[in-house]
């Protein structure tokens, strides 16, 4: 059987193909990675995996048509990853976002249409749903996204689910919380804190350092995306967390006493445009319906990820050094 699954070359992409290779419970036998290798998709990062017979790269982009129809011919399942995701470029450079995230995802749903595609998850995030002040948010909750890359990924969202509606294609859409583990890309707020504080760089700490996230290993987020492969329910959407609130302000300190650092390495900087205040997700549904449960403690994760930073500067210091 043929899987397509696109991004593999990112974070979360390249460690759900790593386990998938490594899983004695895929029927998958045709592994095949599509990945652009922008800014943050490198190819180092599934070198591991290519050395498997069962795994071949694509360099391409979803926009393009052509690509995506001829990778999806006689493909069994996607796993879509491929997206532009960090909040901050959104705000300096919205337009790659949309291409990429809505119109991409309408090309790669296109092509899984023509070629019949059995299985179609798209992989989102939970700040779709905007912010909320207090409980969580179940999958039917309204979307209210605050900016231009969770709009994008609400319109991918949308797209998905109604190429389920209307064509009958067997789309899952999951809504991950804020990931994090080794080989994450420096601009997010745990590398990049991370590796500033090795280099005795000040960390910048948004506004009043009040909002809360939600903190998901990749690997458990790579869990939860595999039993939805298996068995979510067609049009389902599936809510994926760690179950782990912190402010941002919890989570610099944290940091900086695994990097051995005091509160001197802090600099408060002006607050993001239109900064959410708190997300949370429910997975009861998840948990209820296909047995998900986070494996990874955070303590033990996030020390775990620090000192991936430490022992692997190779893999990171180009990428912060690059212009």
């Amino acid at each position: 059987m043929r899987i397509v699954i696109t991004g593999a070359a990112g974070f979360i992409g390249s460690r759900f193909v790593e386990m998938l290779v490594a899983s004695d419970r895929s029927p998958y036998d045709d592994i095949v990675i599509v990945d652009a290798l922008t800014y943050s998709g490198r190819r180092e990062n599934i070198e591991g995996v290519l050395e498997d017979p069962r795994v071949s790269f694509v360099q391409g982009s979803i926009t393009d048509a052509v690509l995506t129809e001829e990778v999806l011919r006689d493909t069994q399942a996607v796993v879509h990853f491929a997206a532009e995701s960090h909040v901050d470029r959104s705000i300096t450079g919205a337009r790659t976002f949309f291409e990429t995230n809505v119109i991409g995802t309408q090309t790669l749903l296109e092509s899984a249409r023509r070629h019949d595609v059995a299985r179609f998850v798209h992989v989102s995030t939970d700040e779709v749903y905007g912010s909320i002040p207090e409980g969580s948010w179940r999958e039917d909750h309204l979307l209210e996204p605050n900016s231009p890359y969770s709009s994008s990924k609400a319109g991918s969202d949308l797209a998905a689910l109604a190429y389920h509606r209307t064509f009958g294609l067997h789309v899952n859409v999951t809504r991950c919380s804020n990931n994090y583990g080794p080989r994450q890309f420096p601009e997010k707020v745990i590398p990049l804190f991370v590796t500033n504080l090795m280099d005795d760089r000040k960390v910048p700490l948004y506004g009043d350092g009040l909002n809360v996230r939600d903190w998901l290993h990749v690997d458990d987020h790579c869990r939860g995306i595999m039993l939805v492969l298996e068995g979510g329910r067609a049009g389902e959407i599936y809510n994926i967390g760690g179950g782990t609130e912190l402010t941002n302000k919890e989570l610099t300190y944290r940091l900086l006493q695994l990097c051995d650092k005091t509160d001197a390495s802090v600099e408060a900087v002006a607050d993001r445009l239109g900064h959410d205040r708190r997300y949370s997700v429910d997975c009861a549904k998840i948990r209820n319906e296909l047995g998900y449960a986070p494996q990874v403690s955070f303590e033990e994760g996030l020390a775990a990820v620090v000192q991936w930073y430490f022992d692997n500067e190779s893999w990171w210091r180009p990428l912060k050094d690059a212009p």
